[in-house]
């Protein structure tokens, strides 16, 4: 739906008659947004998840535990995964993901070896990672299901977990040319990453944590 709606949009724009003054208008809006995210960048917090989102500085609020848990979760499996077979680099939370107009927190993200190897120890931005993982919240859904979802395939990011921590399922969007496909949408079986070549395990291990404490043993 999101990329259908892209397309119609600018179907739609070139339709106007004053389609360029409305380019000018647009560039000029864009134009003053950097300077809000110039802003962003002085006063983003070390401690606190902040993202810039289409012109808009977004301040999220603390989690519930299962946000938490499962966050945690997930990021022991990549993690764990990552360091054994020397796949690259496994952020959580805190990670900022800059792209061309906006910044994102993504509660997980992983980048291969040959683009995290160039990582400084000291760097706060970061490029577009191959998997991003969101965790599900009231407050940050339409962003995780629309803007995110466009905005990260518009960047190349390969592969995008959405899961919703309440009702304990995931979903898994593997980049097909421009645009994402759903894979899977489970609340049990297996999930076969897609970037992370032969990593599998039970979707149950995302949300239990003690099958993720027994799967991180078997990696």
């Amino acid at each position: 739906m999101p990329q259908l709606m892209e397309t119609l949009s600018i179907e739609k724009a070139l339709q106007r008659p004053d389609a360029y003054l409305f380019v000018e208008k647009l560039y000029a809006a864009l134009e003053l947004e950097k300077a809000q995210r110039e802003h962003f960048y002085e006063i983003v917090e070390e401690n606190r998840k902040m993202e810039f989102i289409n012109g808009e500085i977004i301040f999220h609020s603390p989690v519930k535990k299962w946000h938490n848990t499962v966050t945690g979760n997930v990021f022991m499996l990549l993690n764990t995964y990552a360091i054994q077979h020397d796949l690259g680099y496994v952020g959580i939370e805190k990670i900022m993901i800059s792209l061309t107009r906006n910044d994102y927190e993504p509660d997980v993200c992983f980048f291969r070896k040959q683009v995290a190897d160039a990582f400084a120890e000291d760097q706060m931005q970061f490029p577009a990672p191959d998997l991003i993982v969101e965790v599900l919240s009231p407050s940050t859904e339409k962003h995780d299901r629309e803007t995110k979802f466009v905005d990260y395939a518009a960047h190349g990011v390969k592969e995008y977990w959405i899961i919703d921590p309440k009702r304990e399922f995931i979903e898994q969007h593997i980049l097909q040319s421009e645009f994402y496909e759903l894979h899977i949408k489970a609340t049990d079986g297996a999930i076969h990453c897609a970037v992370m070549p032969g990593l599998s395990f039970p979707v149950r291990a995302i949300f239990d944590r003690e099958e993720c404490a027994r799967v991180v043993r078997e990696l």
